[in-house]
C-alpha cells in the first residue's frame, strides 16, 4: 500500500507540474528550471498526497471485511487511483483555462484546451481499465499493466506536446511609433482608482442615505461594471488599465515572478495553478516571489504616451510604475513608502519623478506617517486580524496629500491617484459589515467592528468629494474600481480555521467585477453596458482628443458622453503607440 501510494503521489505531482508548464509557456520543458519545479511539486504535493492516500488505504483495510492485499505496484489499485487523479487534473486544466484565459495568448489557450481534452480522454480510458480489471480479472496481467502505463504516459505527454509548440509573441520593435499632434482639446481628466470597491456595496449604502458624493455620481453621472482579470491582483489589473492591453500583449500576468530554483537565474513562472492551493508554496517557503516592476511592461503605459504628446500628467501610486521613468509632469510609484525606511533615501529617485517631486513627497511622508488615524480606522482591531494587515491603509491619505501638494506646484491635465485601503480593510472587516453573508459573526463583534468598512467607504467618499470640488467646466472625473470584493466561500473559511490561519472574510480571487463612474459637464447620466478594465486607457485618450491605437484591446467608451460632445469629437485611430 505504501509503494502504491508513493507512485500515486508522484503521478499527482507530475500532473501539477504539467499544468504549471501549460500556464507558463516561456519555461522550457527540458531545463533546470522545470526540474526544480518538479522537485518542489514532489516535496509538496507528492509527499502529502502519498501520505494521505496511504492513510486512506489503511483505513479502508481496517474497516473492510476483506483486505486489499495489493502487490508492490498494483495494476488494479493504481488504475482506480490514476483515473481519479487524471480526472482531477483534467478538471483543474479546464477550470484554469476558463479562469486564466485573459492572461493567455489565443494560441496558448487553444493548445491548452487541446491538452485538457486529451487528459479528459485519458481519464475516461483509465476509468475503463479500472472497471475492466475489477470486473473480469483480479490478478495481475502484462497486457493490463502495459495498457495502464501507456495511457498514463499519454496523459502526461499529450498536454506537453500541445504546449511545446507555443511560442511567446516577440516584443514590439522600437521605431514603429507614428507621429501624433498634441492633444487638441482642453479640460482636465481626474481619476480616482480604487482596489476592492464593490458597486453593489456602494448602491446599498447610498440607498441608506450614506456616501453623498458617490450618490451624486450614481444619480448624475454614468456608471458601468468593468470585467477584471484573473489572477485578480493590482499589478496585472492596473497594468491592463494603463496600457489598454490584456496581459499577453503588455507582459504583466501576475503580481510576481516565482522561482523554485537557485537565486540568480531568471524566473519565468508568473502564473501559479489555481484550485490546488499552489500559493501555499510561497506561503510555506517552497517558492520565492519576486515583485513585478515597470521594466517587465512590454507595452507603454498611459503616462508615457501622454508625455510623448506633451500632455502633463500627475500619477500617484499606480502599480507597475517602479522604477519610475521620466515623464512630463510627475510620477509617484506605489513603492515610495518602502523607500522611506532607508536612512539615506537612496531609492527616492527611483520611486518618484522628478527629483524635486521625490524630495517633496518624502517631506510629506516624514510629516504624516506617524500621525494618528482615528478618522480612517478605529483604535481597536479584531483579535484575528492579520498581523500588519491594516497597515497599508495608513498610506492612502499620505499618498493623496503628497500628490495634491505636487499638483499645486506642477499643474497637470491628467491626474490619477490610487487608494488601496478599501481592499485591505474589506479582507478583514467585510464579515462584520455584511454579517448575513457569513452566518457565523458574533453579535458583539458586529456591534464593535460593523462600521469599520463603512467608515472607510466614507473616507473614500470624502476624497471623491474633494475631486468633484476641483472640477471645472469641461473637466471629467473617473472613479474606477479595478476589481470588486466578495465573501470568502465556506470551504475556504473552514480550511483557514483548520490550518490556524487568520480569518480573512473578503476575497477577489474569483474576479468579481470592478466599475467605472464618470462625472462632468459632458457626461450623459445613466447605467451603461458592462465594459472591461482595458477600456480605461482608450477612453482617456478619446476624452483628450487623441487617437486610439488599433493594437489596444480596449475600446473608447464614447457612450459615457453627451451627443453634443461625441458629435464634435469623432473617434480617431493610430496604428500603434509602441
Amino acid at each position: 500500500m505504501l509503494t502504491n501510494a508513493i507512485a500515486a503521489g508522484a503521478l499527482a505531482a507530475t500532473y501539477v507540474t504539467v499544468l504549471l508548464l501549460q500556464l507558463n509557456p516561456r519555461v522550457s520543458i527540458v531545463s533546470a528550471e522545470t526540474a526544480a519545479w518538479f522537485r518542489v511539486m514532489l516535496s509538496f504535493y507528492g509527499l502529502h498526497l502519498s501520505l494521505g492516500i496511504f492513510v486512506l488505504l489503511v483505513i479502508r483495510d481496517l474497516l473492510a471485511s476483506r483486505a486489499l492485499g495489493p502487490a508492490w505496484i498494483s495494476v488494479r489499485l493504481l488504475a482506480w487511483i490514476a483515473a481519479l487523479l487524471a480526472g482531477a487534473a483534467a478538471a483543474g486544466s479546464w477550470l484554469n483555462l476558463r479562469g486564466f484565459r485573459a492572461v493567455l495568448a489565443e494560441d496558448a489557450a487553444r493548445r491548452m484546451a487541446e491538452g485538457a481534452a486529451a487528459l479528459t480522454a485519458a481519464a475516461l480510458l483509465l476509468l475503463a481499465v479500472a472497471i475492466a480489471r475489477y470486473s473480469f480479472s483480479r490478478r495481475g496481467g502484462r497486457v493490463a499493466a502495459a495498457l495502464l502505463v501507456l495511457i498514463i504516459a499519454a496523459s502526461i505527454a499529450a498536454p506537453l506536446w500541445s504546449r511545446a509548440a507555443i511560442v511567446p509573441a516577440p516584443p514590439a520593435q522600437p521605431g514603429q511609433r507614428l507621429s501624433v499632434g498634441a492633444a487638441p482639446f482642453g479640460g482636465t481628466l481626474r481619476m480616482v482608482l480604487l482596489d476592492g470597491a464593490s458597486l453593489g456595496f456602494i448602491r446599498e449604502r447610498v440607498g441608506l442615505g450614506r456616501l453623498p458624493n458617490l450618490a451624486r455620481l450614481l444619480e448624475r453621472g454614468a456608471t458601468l461594471d468593468l470585467a477584471t482579470l484573473k489572477p485578480t491582483q493590482p499589478e496585472p489589473v492596473w497594468a491592463a488599465a494603463a496600457t489598454g492591453k490584456y496581459p499577453p500583449a503588455n507582459g504583466v500576468r501576475s503580481a510576481a515572478r516565482y522561482r523554485a530554483g537557485e537565486p540568480g537565474r531568471p524566473a519565468r513562472v508568473d502564473i501559479l495553478p489555481d484550485y490546488c492551493f499552489a500559493h501555499a508554496l510561497v506561503h510555506l517557503g517552497y517558492v520565492t516571489a519576486e515583485p513585478i516592476e515597470s521594466d517587465d511592461l512590454q507595452a507603454r503605459p498611459l503616462w508615457e504616451l501622454l508625455s510623448d504628446l506633451h500632455v502633463p500628467a500627475g500619477i500617484v501610486r499606480w502599480p507597475v510604475s517602479f522604477p519610475v521613468s521620466p515623464i512630463e509632469g510627475f510620477l509617484i510609484s506605489d513603492r515610495f513608502h518602502l523607500t522611506t525606511s532607508s536612512p539615506l533615501r537612496t531609492d527616492h529617485a527611483r520611486a518618484a519623478w522628478p527629483r524635486a517631486a521625490a524630495d517633496a513627497t518624502g517631506a510629506v511622508f516624514d510629516a504624516s506617517m506617524f500621525n494618528p488615524w482615528p478618522e480612517v480606522l478605529p483604535a481597536a482591531l479584531p483579535a484575528d486580524a492579520p498581523a500588519g494587515g491594516v497597515t497599508p491603509v495608513r498610506w492612502d491619505r499620505i499618498y493623496a496629500d503628497a500628490g495634491r501638494a505636487l499638483e499645486a506646484r506642477t499643474p497637470v491635465r491628467v491626474w490619477a491617484v490610487r487608494y488601496q485601503g478599501l481592499d485591505t480593510v474589506a479582507h478583514t472587516f467585510l464579515r462584520y459589515a455584511e454579517p448575513h453573508l457569513f452566518g457565523d459573526s458574533r453579535p458583539a463583534d458586529v456591534a464593535q467592528f460593523g462600521a469599520v468598512l463603512d467608515r472607510y467607504y466614507a473616507f473614500i467618499d470624502a476624497e471623491v468629494g474633494r475631486e468633484i470640488a476641483r472640477l471645472g467646466p469641461g473637466d471629467l472625473l473617473l472613479v474606477v474600481s479595478g476589481f470588486g470584493m466578495e465573501a470568502v466561500t465556506l470551504p475556504k473559511r473552514a480550511l483557514a480555521r483548520l490550518l490556524g490561519e487568520p480569518g480573512v472574510a473578503g476575497t477577489h480571487e474569483r474576479a468579481p467585477d470592478g466599475f467605472l463612474m464618470a462625472y462632468g459637464s459632458d457626461v450623459a447620466s445613466g447605467s451603461l453596458p458592462r465594459g472591461s478594465i482595458v477600456d480605461l486607457a482608450p477612453t482617456a485618450l478619446y476624452y483628450l482628443g487623441l487617437p486610439i491605437a488599433r493594437d489596444m484591446d480596449g475600446y473608447a467608451r464614447t457612450d459615457l458622453f453627451t451627443r453634443g460632445f461625441t458629435s464634435a469629437r469623432p473617434v480617431t485611430y493610430i496604428r500603434t503607440y509602441e
